[in-house]
């Protein structure tokens, strides 16, 4: 399975952070009879709208089979067998796109609100956001969950063969190890050159997932106002960041849960390891399936989440279930040593500073979360680009999923200043 740092992935507010050009107020969060919510801001301190938003630059397993209408096509089949609903009841949706499947769930998708478009972390798949699209539709907006290729009930093509390799998200960018200005764990900031391209070529980059999510939105989401706004958990971050990046005309905002740095990242690690670290991933490429198989259990993944969770009792068998049953179809595995593989790729900060990226960004974070350093998430206030920043109290690294009554508000009060 997957290291420490970067396992069970993606998942989140007590104070919210402001910004109001060099001035920064802290907004308390206090208890009501339903939980949390945000409480006044504080003089001083002021959210920004649409209009004061810098001008936007353009760029362009189970038993049965599921059929699906999707909005784009007739009839798509799911490639591997999955349930035709999630456990509450989302029906599981399928669409194509550059010969691949790929599921997705929706709610609302008839309305006229604004869309939404849940993006999860790493080795999990849209289930991680079931606690969360319901309130959101019912607040009237357009929900949409996807599985990232190669993760959930989306196709697995083999990440080194041709197939995969016409699909991949790096063809036709210029890619190569820029300089970039990134955090550190105690708040601080470095240069580090930055590599880009997947060490191995794998169709499983976060530029094929930035890719993908742009043309779901357009293509299946289709947004009545043209434009989506984009929540993401841990590295499903990156996805999204690099989305708006891409895309800055159709993304409208970007709300971060727990964002996640990456650690196994060639410029997040010192040099002198580098060397055993690509031994140890090379060696889980041709031997891991063995020790896939003896974690990939119940019992076994159940005890993993609860290090990142902090509320342990959100563990339950419905989430091992619909995270780990994916896992076990044709072909995961691979994907999964992959993933951990790759140590390139785009990091928080070098987007975040990116002059493409016009969408407000939101950070939310689970005071708890042991995989993500509390001063360098803190530190991301000082991009001009994140214009909140709510903490979380006695969460984890999934506050979404372990709190949702906490964080479905923030989501609203996000997406309500777009």
């Amino acid at each position: 399975m997957a290291s420490k740092l970067e396992i069970a992935s993606s998942c989140a507010p007590v104070s919210t952070r402001a910004r109001d050009g060099d001035s920064c107020k802290l907004r308390a969060c206090r208890p009501t009879q339903r939980g949390v919510r945000l409480g006044s801001k504080t003089q001083g301190c002021k959210r920004f709208s649409r209009s004061e938003f810098p001008p936007r630059c353009f760029h362009s397993h189970r038993q049965m089979t599921v059929k699906a209408t999707s909005t784009t096509s007739a009839t798509v089949e799911s490639p591997i067998t999955a349930p035709p609903n999630n456990p509450l009841g989302f029906r599981n949706q399928f669409w194509k796109w550059r010969g691949q499947t790929v599921r997705y769930q929706a709610l609302n998708e008839e309305g006229t609100g604004p869309s939404v478009v849940l993006i999860h972390g790493l080795f999990v798949n849209c289930d991680h956001w079931r606690k969360n699209m319901q309130p959101l539709a019912d607040a009237g907006y357009r929900v949409f969950a996807i599985d990232l290729l190669g993760c959930g009930y989306s196709s697995k093509p083999d990440p080194y063969g041709e197939e995969a390799r016409k699909l991949s998200g790096e063809n036709g960018r210029p890619l190569g190890a820029p300089e970039a200005t990134l955090g550190t764990a105690g708040g601080g900031s470095r240069a580090a050159a930055v590599a880009l391209a997947h060490p191995l070529g794998s169709c499983y980059n976060f530029y094929t997932w930035a890719e993908q999510v742009c043309d779901f939105s357009e293509q299946v989401v289709r947004p009545p106002d043209g434009r989506v706004a984009l929540v993401s958990n841990s590295i499903g971050t990156i996805t999204a960041l690099q989305a708006a990046v891409d895309q800055p005309e159709l993304v409208s905002g970007v709300l971060t849960v727990n964002p996640n740095f990456r650690e196994l990242h060639t410029a997040e690690t010192p040099s002198f390891a580098v060397p055993a670290i690509q031994w140890v991933q090379a060696q889980l490429r041709k031997y891991g399936q063995r020790v896939f198989d003896a974690a990939a259990n119940p019992k076994t993944v159940k005890q993993i989440l609860k290090e990142p969770y902090n509320v342990e009792s959100a563990v339950t068998d419905e989430l091992v279930d619909v995270l780990l049953t994916p896992l076990l179809t044709p072909g995961a595995s691979t994907v999964v040593f992959d993933q951990l593989s790759y140590s390139a790729g785009p990091l928080p900060e070098q987007l975040l500073q990116d002059e493409r990226l016009a969408a407000p960004v939101w950070v939310c974070w689970g005071e708890k979360d042991p995989w993500t350093p509390p001063k360098r998430v803190l530190a991301l206030e000082r991009y001009e680009s994140v214009r909140e920043l709510v903490t979380l109290p006695n969460v984890g690294h999934c506050p979404h999923d372990e709190a949702p009554d906490l964080v479905n508000p923030v989501i609203i009060d996000f997406l309500k200043t777009l």
